[in-house]
C-alpha cells in the first residue's frame, strides 16, 4: 500500500465503511475519513481492528442526517451545533463532521462556520498529520502538506504554533501527547516554545480535558522524557526523583496508567481532584501502591493475595522506586508466578462454633489465622488452621 493510496487499509474496505461512503457521496469525494485512521495508516502504527473513524464532509449536518435515515444507519446528534453526527452501522462508528472554519474563539470554544473549502477545513486543525484526508477508493488528500511530516514522525503545528495554541489550549497538552505517541519523543523546536510561552496561561483548560490527555499520556509505552520536557516549562509539577523513578519503570517495559500515577509521587487524592480522575482509575493505582509498599518489603505472597493482579505492577513499581535490578526483579517475579493464590478457609462462624466470641477480638484472630495461612504459602487447610486457634 503507497503513501498515496490507501485502499488496501482494512478499516476502509470494510462493508459497513463503504456503506456509510455510500450515504454520504463519497464516491464523488464529498466525504472524506481524516484525521487519527488516515494517520495512522500512513505511518503504519497499528490499532484496532475496528477502529472508530472519523469524516469530513460537505454536506450539512442536517443533510447527513436525511442521508443516514434514507440509508438505514443509525444517528445521533452528538455535536450537531458544531457540525458533527455520529453515525453507527453495524460495529463500525463514525463521526461525521461539515467542513467548517472558526470564526471566533476564545482559548475554548469555536464559533464555526460552515462551508466546502477543504483546505479551510485543513488549516483549522492541529497538527499537519492530522490534517490527511482519504477519499472512499483510498486516495490520500494532503491539502497542507503534512505527509512529509506524517512519514518522518514530526509533530508540527499548522501555520503559526501560538495562533493554533490561542484557539485551544488544549493543543498545548496534545502537542506532548502526540510528540510520545507518534514522534518518537522527539518535539518540534518552534512547537516546543510555543508551548512554553503558553504554559503559564492555561487555567482556563477544564480539569477533565487535561486529565484526559495526561492520562493518554501515561498509557504510552514511552513517556518519561517527554513528561520531563512538560516539568521543564512548568506545565506539570513532576520532581526529578520522580522522573527518575520513571525512567526505571519504563526501563523494565512498564506503561500502565495506575502504575506511572503512584510514580508521580504525588498523593492520589490531590491528582483525582487535579485531573478529575475517576474513582475506578484511582483504586487501580491505590491498589498498586499498596501492592508495592508489600513487595518492597518482599511480602510476595501478601501483595498477590490482598491486590490480586496489582502485585504484578506493584512488583515494578517497588522495583523501580528502590533501583532494584533486574535479577532481583525476576526472582521476586518467579517467586509470584508459582505461587497459587487461595481464599482463606476460616470464616468467622468456624471461629464462633470453637466459643470464640463476635467482637474485635474474633476480628483479630481471624487477621492473624489470615497471616498465618498467608505465610504458609496458601497450603494451610482449615482443619490445620482451626488448631492454631488461641485459646
Amino acid at each position: 500500500m503507497s503513501t498515496t493510496d490507501l485502499s488496501g487499509a482494512a478499516w476502509l474496505q470494510r462493508p459497513e465503511t463503504q456503506a456509510i461512503f455510500a450515504a454520504l457521496d463519497g464516491h464523488l469525494r464529498r466525504t472524506r475519513a481524516v484525521g487519527g485512521v488516515v494517520r495512522d495508516t500512513v505511518m503504519g502504527h497499528e490499532g484496532r481492528e475496528n477502529p472508530d473513524i472519523d469524516l469530513a464532509t460537505e454536506l450539512t449536518p442536517e443533510e447527513v442526517i436525511r442521508r443516514a435515515e434514507a440509508a438505514g444507519i443509525a444517528h445521533y446528534a452528538t455535536g450537531i451545533a458544531h457540525g458533527t453526527v455520529t453515525l453507527r452501522l453495524g460495529e463500525t462508528l463514525t463521526e461525521v463532521t461539515t467542513l467548517r472554519q472558526d470564526v471566533e474563539t476564545d482559548g475554548r470554544h469555536a464559533v464555526v462556520q460552515f462551508g466546502t473549502d477543504w483546505k479551510a477545513d485543513a488549516s483549522r486543525r492541529d497538527f499537519t498529520l492530522n490534517a490527511l484526508y482519504c477519499a472512499a477508493d483510498g486516495t490520500l488528500y494532503d491539502p497542507l502538506g503534512g505527509l512529509p511530516d506524517a512519514l518522518a514522525g514530526r509533530v508540527r503545528f499548522i501555520g503559526v504554533p501560538a495562533e493554533r495554541i490561542a484557539e485551544d489550549g488544549l493543543r498545548v497538552y496534545r502537542f506532548f501527547r502526540f510528540s510520545a505517541s507518534h514522534g518518537g519523543e522527539n518535539l518540534d523546536a518552534d512547537g516546543l516554545r510555543a508551548c512554553a510561552d503558553a504554559a503559564g496561561r492555561l487555567d482556563h483548560l477544564s480539569a477533565e480535558r487535561v486529565g484526559s490527555e495526561m492520562l493518554r499520556m501515561l498509557a504510552l509505552p514511552k513517556v518519561t522524557r517527554t513528561l520531563g520536557a512538560m516539568a521543564a516549562i512548568g506545565l506539570v509539577a513532576i520532581e526529578e526523583p520522580a522522573l527518575r523513578r520513571l525512567a526505571q519503570y519504563e526501563a523494565l517495559g512498564g506503561h500502565s496508567i495506575a502504575a506511572r500515577l503512584v510514580l508521580l509521587g504525588i498523593d492520589l487524592d490531590a491528582l483525582q481532584s487535579r485531573w478529575r480522575l475517576s474513582n475506578e482509575v484511582v483504586r487501580a493505582a491505590g491498589l498498586v501502591q499498596q501492592a508495592a509498599g508489600l513487595m518492597g518489603r518482599e511480602r510476595v505472597a501478601d501483595a498477590a493475595y490482598r491486590c490480586g493482579e496489582a502485585a504484578v505492577e506493584g512488583l515494578a513499581v517497588a522495583a523501580a522506586e528502590q533501583n532494584w535490578g533486574r535479577e532481583r526483579v525476576a526472582e521476586l517475579a518467579r517467586e509470584l508466578g508459582r505461587l497459587v493464590v487461595a481464599k482463606m478457609p476460616v470464616s468467622g462462624d468456624d471461629l464462633a462454633g470453637l466459643g470464640v466470641a463476635p467482637g474485635p477480638a474474633m476480628g483479630k484472630e481471624l487477621a492473624r489465622l489470615e497471616q498465618i495461612f498467608i505465610d504458609s504459602g496458601f497450603t494451610l487447610s482449615k482443619e490445620e488452621l482451626l488448631a492454631r486457634v488461641a485459646g
